[in-house]
């Protein structure tokens, strides 16, 4: 995919709800620039002021505070975007929790991964209980709407009896060893949770990790689905302003 994807919606979006189009009036730097910066931070362990380094490589002047602010004005925005460019998720989904640390604490993070590591969805919230899982499970159907055919679990008894609550229907496999595609998800969030050192607050991990699922996966080459003689980089993959 090529990072031209971020400049989406950016003229003449819808108007209202999660799909409204942020407004670029008041910004100095084009909307290629600010792409640039937000799919930088997103898809790389970087900070802001490295971004503002790697910009400033480039030619272009910008501020770390000024990168901090269209990540959080764009970020979602785009990864929105991306999402509703994409097939609706497969219909079996691989279900994980990890701890991260938020401000010191432990804090859950739930996470979704369909079979082509695609992220539905994920919900960071204190408790790893049955409330908890409930949660995720409608979260999860509201924001996809659809419903799998199989949902993958390790043992975890929220798991379970969530699953009997609302989903029934759906196949539920229960099952250490067959999570390992939800399990690997976590990687790239635990690069960045280390570059970040910790996030400071709960709503702030929510909406960083959020864009960040829908961002970062995008552009990362999914092995699995690709053919050896497509895997070596050539200068077309290369991102330019």
């Amino acid at each position: 995919m090529a990072r031209d994807d971020l400049r989406v919606g950016h003229a003449g979006g819808e108007s209202s709800g999660e799909n409204a189009s942020p407004s670029y009036q008041g910004h100095r730097y084009p909307v290629e620039v600010i792409a640039h910066a937000v799919w930088l931070y997103f898809r790389f362990p970087l900070s802001f002021r490295e971004v503002e380094e790697v910009t400033l490589e480039r030619g272009v002047i910008v501020s770390y505070e000024t990168v901090r602010r269209w990540c959080a004005k764009f970020g979602q925005h785009y990864a929105n975007g991306l999402r509703r460019r994409r097939p609706r998720p497969g219909d079996k989904w691989h279900l994980d929790e990890v701890f991260v640390r938020i401000n010191g604490e432990l804090t859950c993070l739930w996470r979704a991964v369909d079979a082509d590591s695609t992220v539905p969805g994920i919900l960071v919230q204190g408790r790893r209980d049955i409330a908890a899982a409930r949660r995720f499970f409608r979260k999860l159907l509201k924001r996809t709407c659809s419903v799998p055919r199989v949902i993958v679990t390790d043992k975890l008894r929220s798991y379970g009896a969530a699953h009997r609550e609302g989903t029934s229907s759906v196949e539920h496999r229960s099952h250490q060893g067959l999570n390992h595609r939800a399990e690997n998800s976590h990687q790239p969030t635990r690069r960045r949770e280390r570059a970040m050192k910790g996030f400071r607050s709960t709503g702030g991990a929510q909406r960083f990790l959020a864009a960040f699922s829908g961002i970062s996966p995008h552009f990362r080459p999914r092995r699995h689905l690709m053919t050896a003689p497509n895997t070596a980089p050539t200068r077309a993959m290369k991102p330019g302003l």
